[in-house]
């Protein structure tokens, strides 16, 4: 007897349909799986067997062959043990095959017969509406993730019998219809918030102004300076997620298996941030079976590498294509797979290995050479890369005491999606959100200096000894602080603030 199901393997973050034929033949006992299954795949048999005979039904003594094709693609996870399970019990006629070709069906399946929640549901979902399909049949716990996509029906089942009887029409699986499901639920409170942070004005301001045009920033200090308590709070300043950002992280997540308990939608922007000793798959993707990296888990959201120059210096170089992309690709000799990767980068380091090079109230212990090494970690071109540069000193007592509280999270946003609003707008029909993505040409176009503002980056350039690459970040620096004060001419005020944040460019040179 021959039986196929339908159901699905991700490539990337997109999911294609693999079709699981099961052929039963005499012979002596086995079950045998094809279509280069992983590890996890041929582990599977054992479990679908334990599963079809605790949830009461026979399993056949013959010679089990299962095909998952296409052939030439690499199958892994779970998620197919559902799918073998309906194919053995269709293709001894236990299961009627006329359901079969309208679902797309996958699951992980308990040794009782319990169905687990799977990866990839999500992706799933959307090619099963492409592929015209009726459904998806899937883990109860998965049925948010599936009930985003529009247009199809999402079937949640809890054992192996109830879908037994579903697919022959003896019983039913409570039905949800994709895109009517409350899952876009507004974002949780962040825990917390810019007015917790004492002093640092400076910074606060910097961060503000990389927030609102999508800006990578360094922020450079001693110890204990508050670095990392700022950057902890740049994803409460970002702008809400929209519905098209919100479904492209989920599908990295759900491929993940990271989905939020019970969230159809990641509804917050993400933020990330690996320990220095990460590898450089660990940090953009790949191993064996590619998989997305830390720089895609944080797409729409905010990377934070704290002691950046402890990072290995490889790890770093490879961050040069997806901040310059947006996109990560991982080629293999069978395939190529591209992950998304547009995030904000937020680095922190010390001044020096010691901490304390201009502290005032703490010598530096550190020699020349030693300062030179430590600071000479991080490659020019990476440098480069990001935008805003910020010092941030230590905390004074009076700052510490003071009864006054800066401006509340909630307040700082408002004006970074204020200018946002106007990037947009700008951009109208370019396929690019923020002033940071902005290429020459449309520097050359939206960023016109009247000739006060041309004299002072022109003194700024021959004092600080600036690359082209540093004179084009100021432009897009001081684009964006006209857009936070609502203007529509960039003025030598907007240039004076933006020079000040390519503070150690004289220091590097």
């Amino acid at each position: 007897m021959l039986s196929k199901v339908l159901s699905s393997a991700t490539l990337g973050i997109d999911a294609y349909i693999v079709e699981v034929e099961v052929d039963i033949a005499s012979g002596l006992p086995s079950l045998s799986t094809v279509g280069l299954a992983e590890g996890a795949v041929r582990e599977s048999k054992d479990r679908v067997k334990a599963a079809v005979k605790n949830a009461g039904y026979d399993f056949p003594v013959d010679r089990i062959t299962v095909n998952l094709a296409p052939a030439d693609r690499r199958k892994e996870g779970s998620g197919f043990d559902l799918p073998m399970a309906v194919g053995i019990l269709a293709a001894t006629g236990t299961v009627k095959g006329d359901m079969l070709d309208h679902f797309a069906i996958s699951g992980e399946l308990a040794l009782d017969g319990r169905i687990k929640s799977v990866r990839g549901v999500l992706p799933m979902a959307i090619e099963a509406r492409t592929r015209g399909l009726k459904g998806v049949l899937v883990p109860k716990e998965n049925v948010p993730e599936a009930a985003v996509v529009k247009g199809i029906h999402v079937y949640g089942a809890e054992n192996l019998i109830q879908v037994v009887e579903f697919l022959n029409g003896n019983g039913s699986i409570p039905r949800v219809e994709g895109g009517t499901l409350d899952v876009a639920s507004a974002p949780p409170e962040h825990m917390v918030d810019f007015n917790e942070v004492k002093g640092q004005e400076q910074a606060k301001r910097a961060l503000e102004v990389a927030a609102a045009g999508g800006h990578n920033v360094i922020m450079v200090g001693p110890p204990g300076s508050g670095k990392t308590m700022l950057a902890k709070r740049i994803p409460t300043v970002l702008p809400a997620l929209s519905f098209d950002e919100s479904l492209e992280c989920s599908k990295i997540y759900s491929v993940m298996g990271l989905m939020p308990q019970g969230a159809g939608l990641v509804n917050i922007r993400p933020y990330r941030s690996p320990h220095h000793t990460i590898s450089d798959a660990g940090l953009i993707g790949g191993g064996v079976v590619p998989k997305p990296g830390e720089v895609s888990l944080a797409h729409h959201g905010v990377l934070f590498l704290d002691e950046l120059p402890e990072f290995k210096k490889n790890v770093l170089e490879v961050l040069r294509q997806p901040l310059e992309d947006g996109v990560v690709t991982i080629a293999r000799a069978s395939s190529s797979i591209t992950y998304p990767a547009r995030f904000m980068l937020v680095a922190a380091m010390n001044p020096c290995p010691c901490g304390y090079l201009g502290d005032p109230k703490h010598g530096c212990t550190c020699s020349s050479q030693a300062i030179n090494r430590y600071q000479n970690r991080i490659s020019g071109p990476l440098f480069d890369r990001i935008d805003i540069q910020v010092h941030v000193p230590a905390v004074q007592y009076k700052d510490l005491s003071a009864d006054t509280a800066g401006d509340p999270s909630s307040a700082i946003q408002e004006r970074v999606e204020r200018a946002r609003k106007l990037q947009l707008e700008r951009f109208n029909g370019i396929p690019i959100f923020s002033n940071a993505q902005m290429t020459s040409r449309l520097i050359q176009r939206f960023c016109k200096l009247d000739t006060e503002g041309r004299t002072l980056l022109e003194r700024a350039m021959e004092h600080l000894g600036l690359s082209a690459r540093g004179y084009a970040r100021i432009l897009k620096i001081a684009r964006t602080i006209a857009d936070l004060q609502e203007a529509e001419a960039i003025s030598a005020v907007h240039v004076s603030e933006a020079i000040q944040y390519r503070s150690l460019d004289r220091r590097r040179g």
